[in-house]
């Protein structure tokens, strides 16, 4: 069972190692970050660089496009976090699972690490693809953070919390647009 039991430790791994790391699906970095509270500020550094780079590859949509894919991707971190910590640990926790908001926070946040290629999707014939193979590697991504930063022993119940995490954060996000676009 892991647990944040006093400070953390001081990581040896860079920022840009932890990324790439994650990226490759590297549960260790996973598990490092979970337990690094000093890797706080690298979560937010790697949410604005996925932020930027689905900005750039939206901006062939014009500006709106550019600040819609940048607010977009840091909502979504927030959210979805906050997601994933209430199904994992309230409705769907093994006997170990115990995490906290930053735990969930820091590891959803590595896991967006893929979504850097999005920046890609600026050039027009590539745009769909790349959107959508840099978001099935990040939802893969997803269940190995959340199977870490749970403390799941289980990957198919990491996995049902992602889904229905993204289940949760498609109705909100609905009500959201339907809701914005009543009161236009």
């Amino acid at each position: 069972m892991a647990q944040d039991t006093g400070p953390a430790t001081v990581s040896r791994t860079s920022f840009v190692d932890r990324m790439i790391g994650a990226a490759k699906l590297d549960s260790a970095i996973y598990r490092e970050v979970e337990h690094d509270h000093e890797a706080n500020w690298q979560a937010v550094g790697v949410v604005l660089l996925v932020s930027l780079a689905s900005a750039i590859g939206g901006a062939r949509h014009g500006t709106g496009g550019f600040f819609f894919g940048f607010v977009v991707a840091l909502g979504a971190w927030l959210i979805a976090s906050g997601i994933v910590l209430f199904i994992g640990t309230k409705i769907l926790p093994e006997k170990q699972t115990e995490a906290d908001w930053g735990q969930v926070m820091r590891c959803m946040a590595f896991a967006y690490s893929p979504a850097i290629l999005t920046i890609f999707a600026i050039i027009p014939f590539l745009s769909g693809v790349i959107f959508f193979g840099t978001w099935v590697w990040v939802i893969i991504a997803t269940v190995i953070a959340v199977q870490e930063a749970l403390d799941y022993t289980e990957t198919w119940r990491a996995a049902v919390v992602v889904l229905l995490g993204w289940i949760v954060f498609i109705i909100l996000r609905s009500i959201y647009l339907g809701a914005y676009h009543a009161f236009k």
